[in-house]
């Protein structure tokens, strides 16, 4: 073997491993962190570490590898799978795309690239590693657009405030809220970002290979920003829900007032017919 290419998507939604397994015969459970590895031919499973044909890796947070994977049988894969699948109902326009490939030359010095690396001798872990990594990458890039999204949204809003105005109502706020949290669960929890492989604690030069593409491929620094990111995001968000209950108590301040004054001129009105 002198090679393998890989390619990952990031698709809209998540991936219910289990309910597919099911839906597929496959008896087993799987845990949040373990990939459902299939044949794109056949759906049949394959066991992590051990495949050395095409493969295609699936994560819960919607990640997807093709490994070895020609254009038209990753179409093929998705159009099959997007009948019990939702989230791959979209993949003929999905945006998000890595490539990396894997080489083997020996008496070489093991390298790791922006798009490839270079190990001396060829084991089935270094695949599942390298479709881990880059199937977080995609993951991270999609949730950076939409990060970037809100706070495009955020921007207009601040800018309204500017002018005096707070175009904003209490639904879009808790919206707003919510949009924010997802980001930083999904970052943490789904995408598993502060998370190694268990191969990595037993193998050395797996956790070499690992540590050094998750540096490479920046997931620390990348998930640090989606954190600051969304930190300010919620602290804004906290300006505007604190405006927003000071201009209702405003309100009710006013229509107290209003009421009191009503009433008052009902009495004086009261007592002038009555005098009369």
């Amino acid at each position: 073997m002198t090679g393998r290419e890989f390619t990952a998507f990031a698709l809209a939604g998540e991936i219910d491993l289990n309910r597919l397994a099911g839906q597929l015969g496959i008896g087993r459970r799987y845990r949040w962190e373990e990939p459902l590895l299939l044949d794109p031919d056949t759906l049949a499973p394959i066991t992590a570490g051990q495949g050395q044909g095409r493969q295609v890796y699936l994560y819960y947070f919607g990640g997807v590898v093709y490994l070895d994977c020609p254009e038209q049988v990753m179409a093929d894969f998705a159009h099959r799978m997007g009948k019990t699948v939702e989230a791959f109902n979209t993949f003929s326009i999905a945006k998000y795309r890595e490539t990396y490939s894997l080489r083997v030359e020996a008496r070489r010095e093991p390298v790791v690239a922006n798009n490839y690396a270079i190990v001396p001798v060829y084991a089935p872990v270094f695949a599942d590693l390298i479709a881990f990594v880059i199937a977080k990458s995609v993951a991270l890039e999609r949730i950076e657009e939409k990060v970037d999204t809100v706070l495009d949204e955020v921007e207009g809003l601040i800018a309204l405030l500017d002018q005096g105005k707070l175009g904003i109502t209490d639904r879009r706020l808790a919206k707003l809220a919510s949009t924010i949290l997802n980001f930083k669960y999904r970052s943490i929890s789904h995408i598993m970002i502060l998370d190694k492989p268990d191969i990595t604690w037993e193998d050395l030069a797996a956790e070499r290979l690992y540590l050094t593409m998750a540096n490479q491929f920046e997931l620390s620094q990348r998930y640090q920003e989606i954190k600051h990111k969304s930190d300010t995001l919620l602290d804004i968000t906290e300006v505007f829900s604190s405006l927003s209950h000071a201009r209702r108590a405003t309100r009710l301040e006013w229509i107290i007032i209003i009421l009191i004054f009503i009433e008052i001129v009902i009495y004086v009105f009261d007592i002038i017919r009555k005098g009369g």
